[in-house]
């Protein structure tokens, strides 16, 4: 009897591990692969000024250090007007981004888009735009965890099946250089000189500010991202 109980003791602590390990597979590795049925663990402070007290970031556990850039004047025009049509199209399988005006294309960038976490497809519009801010999330035990300060030239964009808090975006890039394939947590990473055009060519129009969000007298440029996921 004494081995049949020390046997049962066994089976319930094996089950018990193994409940322990799929909890923690659903909450931490699931999320990581299919965003859009798990909020996404980041949070981005919504903050349009360069931190000097808070340069260095980590990538995967690799150091990175933002550099404060040299501000265009924030009424600065980069090409077209701002009463024209604009979109913005995302190619999720070719890592390009193209931006048109009035049906002719004006930009024409590289890419990385989502890998750890998938870049969402669908049509979707700016809803902030922000000359800095500071993103932060994966995970610590799967090596993914990153802290991001100083992120330049933001455009957060949503629609009504990715709301504006799961924190999607286009912006700039200083922790890698690796473009033209999948290296982010969902967002499109973009050259920081490339982020910069594109910023101040969308909309919503800054009006002399360094950060806006979008209204219904000034709306955010038209987002289609479309393609095969992974690129």
């Amino acid at each position: 009897m004494k081995f049949f109980g020390m046997q049962i003791r066994v089976l319930a602590i094996s089950v018990a591990l193994a409940t322990i390990t799929l909890v923690y597979f659903y909450q931490n590795a699931l999320p990581a692969r299919f965003p859009n049925q798990y909020q996404p663990k980041e949070t981005d402070i919504l903050n349009d000024s360069y931190d000097s007290d808070d340069t260095i970031g980590t990538w995967h556990g690799a150091k990175a250090n933002s550099v404060k850039l040299v501000d265009l004047p924030v009424n600065q025009k980069v090409l077209g007007q701002t009463n024209s049509s604009k979109r913005i199209e995302v190619d999720l399988t070719n890592q390009r981004l193209y931006a048109f005006e009035n049906g002719q294309k004006i930009y024409d960038f590289v890419i990385s888009s989502g890998l750890y976490d998938w870049t969402p497809r669908g049509t979707f519009y700016i809803w902030t735009k922000l000359r800095y801010t500071k993103m932060e999330g994966g995970n610590k035990v799967l090596r993914t965890y990153y802290y991001l300060p100083n992120v330049p030239y933001t455009m957060y964009f949503y629609n009504d099946q990715v709301p504006a808090y799961r924190g999607f975006g286009l912006h700039g890039t200083y922790w890698h250089n690796d473009f033209g394939r999948p290296k982010s947590h969902g967002c499109v990473n973009l050259k920081t000189e490339d982020a910069e055009k594109l910023f101040y060519w969308a909309e919503p129009e800054l009006n002399g500010k360094t950060s806006v969000r979008a209204s219904d007298d000034n709306p955010g440029t038209q987002i289609v991202i479309y393609g095969k996921y992974g690129g």
